[in-house]
């Protein structure tokens, strides 16, 4: 299931999507109670529900996907942007028709919305009985259990250890082919218009050799793809400190050498040829030569870079605190192209109206999008979060018809880019991975090929989880269409 809320900050559906919204799915072992969660927003969200449907599994819970039916609703929330929080507050006033003629409903905000509003949700929002921060969700069986007796809970507690790498995620609405697996939490970087390290807390990476066992595993299960998350995966490090300790634990040998990021994607890879690799996000600052090494030695290391520009001018960046400037990340994009080839994907996040951003500053970034020539982008205009560096320090001073104004001129821009991106592929044979019908058409399967470029094929004899050759023969600025041609 991939359903979308649209947002109005947005107006291309494929070029800047809005915050995804995911429901659980229907589960019947025989369990006593229904668990059913809503997610919103980011990847690692989705990634978090399926610990937290772990471990409410192993406390009595099925999952529902019809929320009249749930004992317990859980909101994993996002707080990235106003509209995100307000789609939460509408859909808890939703529910509270349900709560009056159900009272025994427990109902329960988590993630990054209740890491930043913590108690004021129990005060604002009356029918919420629990909140649970991203770095707590092992505390919800008992937090339930006391909402059942009439005690409402908080649980906002910001590890620097967990990463919930013991806990087997309950894969939903898994399509059975592609699955996230996180192999870090929270961010170090301080961007002054972002909330996740306030949300999420401070960066801490993953046992690698449990990552590479989830990935061995989805694989015997059938997965064909695994996307490795995190808010810079690029910045992931273990140390032989940290390994030993983990392996002599387990009665395991030592190991003598840091894992970084480029290590662990190596390692993942050799889980088999025929698991495709992908990864999100990288930080412009950190993501090295080494990686773009390793992504070309591996054919199965997907040829595609989420990586988020924010503004194409020095000064904003400088005041976004991105740590680059225009010229660092131009030269990251040209050593890309130098290493993997012009065929390789490149996405990026960019965002319009920052403080004091003029109209001249606001041009450089359309010019470097002409620069880069990104395959798809997602835009939005800046929207003040309380308690970032950006709301203490400038004033939100660009207007808002001109913050609109700016965002609709670089969806434009990038449409009119992805376009001619994805004219570029006609004519060629790529190799798909079907991850099931189309949106539209149950005549049509749908695949992505390794730049993350969405294809469309005619259904014939093909099956969800298969690798096909494809023709590209037509193309929207969003969508490549291709015949089978093997």
């Amino acid at each position: 299931m991939e359903n979308l809320i649209k947002d109005i900050d947005i107006i291309s559906p494929k070029v800047a999507q809005a915050c995804d919204f995911k429901t659980t799915e229907d589960e019947n072992t025989g369990k006593a109670k229904k668990l059913y969660i809503e997610s919103y927003g980011c990847q690692m969200n989705f990634s978090d529900s399926e610990i937290v449907a772990s471990i409410m599994k192993d406390n009595g819970f099925d999952t529902t996907s019809d929320f009249e039916q749930a004992d317990v609703i859980f909101l994993n929330t996002c707080s990235i942007r106003e509209k995100a929080e307000q789609t939460v507050r509408k859909r808890l006033s939703q529910f509270n028709s349900l709560k009056k003629s159900k009272p025994e409903l427990t109902i329960g905000v988590l993630g990054c919305m209740a890491e930043r509003l913590k108690e004021k949700l129990l005060e604002e929002e009356k029918i919420v009985d629990v909140v649970v921060g991203p770095d707590a969700y092992r505390d919800l069986p008992n937090l339930v259990s006391s909402a059942e007796d009439g005690h409402k809970g908080v649980n906002t507690f910001l590890s620097r250890e967990e990463t919930y790498a013991d806990i087997a995620p309950v894969r939903l609405n898994s399509n059975g082919v592609s699955a996230f697996i996180s192999i870090m939490r929270g961010c170090d970087n301080m961007c002054s218009f972002c909330v996740v390290p306030f949300t999420r807390g401070r960066e801490r990476s993953r046992d690698p050799y449990s990552i590479v066992q989830e990935a061995q595993d989805l694989f015997e299960k059938g997965y064909k793809e695994v996307t490795l998350l995190g808010q810079n995966v690029d910045s992931y490090k273990w140390s032989p400190e940290e390994n030993n300790k983990a392996r002599l634990n387990k009665k395991e040998e030592e190991v003598s050498a840091v894992i970084n990021f480029a290590h662990l994607l190596e390692m993942v890879a050799k889980v088999s040829p025929k698991l495709r690799v992908r990864f999100s996000t990288s930080h412009p600052k950190d993501i090295t030569d080494e990686v773009l090494h390793t992504m070309k030695r591996y054919d199965n290391i997907c040829k595609y870079i989420h990586l988020p520009v924010q503004s194409g001018n020095s000064r904003v960046l400088e005041l976004m605190n991105r740590t680059y400037d225009r010229e660092w990340y131009l030269e990251r994009v040209s050593k890309i192209r130098e290493i993997l080839g012009d065929e390789c994907g490149i996405s990026s996040d960019m965002i319009a109206g920052f403080c004091t951003e003029t109209e001249a500053e606001h041009q450089d970034t359309l010019t470097l999008m002409d620069i880069v020539k990104y395959d798809f982008s997602y835009m939005f205009f800046y929207s003040e979060r309380p308690g970032t560096l950006a709301a203490k320090k400038f004033e939100d001073d660009i207007p808002l018809e001109t913050k609109k104004r700016r965002l609709a001129e670089i969806i434009d821009k990038q449409n009119a880019i992805s376009l001619e991106r994805n004219k570029l592929d006609l004519g060629k044979i790529q190799e798909i991975l079907i991850e099931g019908t189309s949106k539209r058409s149950e005549l049509q399967l749908r695949g992505r090929n390794s730049a993350n470029k969405v294809v469309i094929i005619p259904n014939n004899q093909y099956q969800k989880g298969d690798y096909v050759k494809v023709k590209i023969t037509e193309c929207s600025p969003a969508t490549l269409f291709g015949e089978v041609i093997s």
